[in-house]
């Protein structure tokens, strides 16, 4: 299999009266294939995995893959910080028919980078799919670093990397040490331009919540020589992904959703609802980009 080109939306969780909610993840996953969606990444940080039980994610993954149905990739989020977990997640997502992994750095424990590249060979040793490495070290505590990626790229199944450090220099290593076949995806909204600019395929992208069928047109126009079209939709949508970031994610683009009528639903302690400030900002981006709050819903 072949990682997809594009925009791979990091899909919420919806939740109700604390319960995955099926009936509203099945819509959403139907608007993101008839916008635009190139992939479904589930269970990943913006689908709140950390909150949902072992049962629950099995649960989720399956189902978007019974729901997709074959019509896109799909991606399942089976990291852990221990390798025993994040080995019996991946056989389990594989079993259920996903098109790939994505696995984040071990968080907490924070090993060291001989840590880091046998934990993700054991994991890559015991399964048949494509593996795309999440390196997001704010969240972690701990930073893939470019020569480890490059290590790691000799296991034919680790065939990629979410990249969210935020260091465009440390995108660019990996992109000068790594082969022309191993593909970087921007794993934040704002970098989209500049890491395509590097050779990267696309992106694993919070935005494409809400913005499905944008997030796919600026990834294609960049890809597809349009340069200066790409840049301008990039800065275009900043505005809307910084207020999307203003709380730690997925707290505001789940209110955004909800804003939208798009009935994300409630948020797993120990995040709780935006503070008020925050959310009038957020309610003035998405004005500033055109949707319209509290109407009827928009998907």
């Amino acid at each position: 299999m072949i990682l997809f080109e594009g925009s791979g939306v990091a899909l919420v969780t919806p939740i109700k009266n604390n319960q995955v909610n099926y009936e509203i993840l099945g819509k959403l996953i139907d608007w993101h294939i008839e916008n635009r969606t190139d992939a479904i990444i589930s269970c990943g940080t913006t689908g709140e995995a950390a909150t949902l039980t072992k049962e629950e994610k099995k649960k989720v993954i399956s189902f978007t893959v019974d729901k997709v149905d074959g019509r896109i990739p799909v991606i399942a989020g089976t990291g852990s910080n221990n390798t025993a977990d994040a080995i019996e997640m991946s056989k389990s997502a594989e079993a259920a028919g996903v098109d790939g992994l994505l696995i984040v750095t071990p968080y907490y424990n924070k090993t060291s980078q001989k840590g880091l590249l046998q934990h993700f060979m054991a994991i890559a040793d015991q399964v048949n799919i494509p593996i795309i490495l999440y390196n997001v070290p704010g969240r972690t505590g701990v930073n893939l670093l470019p020569m480890t990626v490059a290590e790691l790229e000799i296991h034919p199944r680790i065939q990629g990397i979410k990249e969210a450090s935020g260091d465009i220099s440390q995108v660019a290593e990996i992109a000068r040490l790594c082969s022309d076949n191993f593909r970087i995806y921007s794993g934040n909204d704002d970098q989209i331009v500049p890491i395509l600019s590097l050779g990267g395929k696309g992106a694993i992208s919070v935005v494409a919540n809400i913005l499905p069928k944008e997030t796919h047109d600026l990834i294609f126009s960049f890809l597809g020589g349009r340069i200066d079209e790409a840049r301008k939709k990039q800065l275009g949508i900043n505005g809307l992904v910084n207020s999307l970031f203003i709380e730690t994610n997925p707290i505001p683009i789940k209110t955004a959703m909800n804003l939208l009528g798009m009935e994300a639903g409630e948020l797993r302690l120990p995040l709780t609802d935006m503070e008020p400030k925050n959310k009038e900002i957020l309610v003035q981006s998405l004005l500033k980009m055109g949707f319209e709050i509290g109407g009827a819903s928009n998907y």
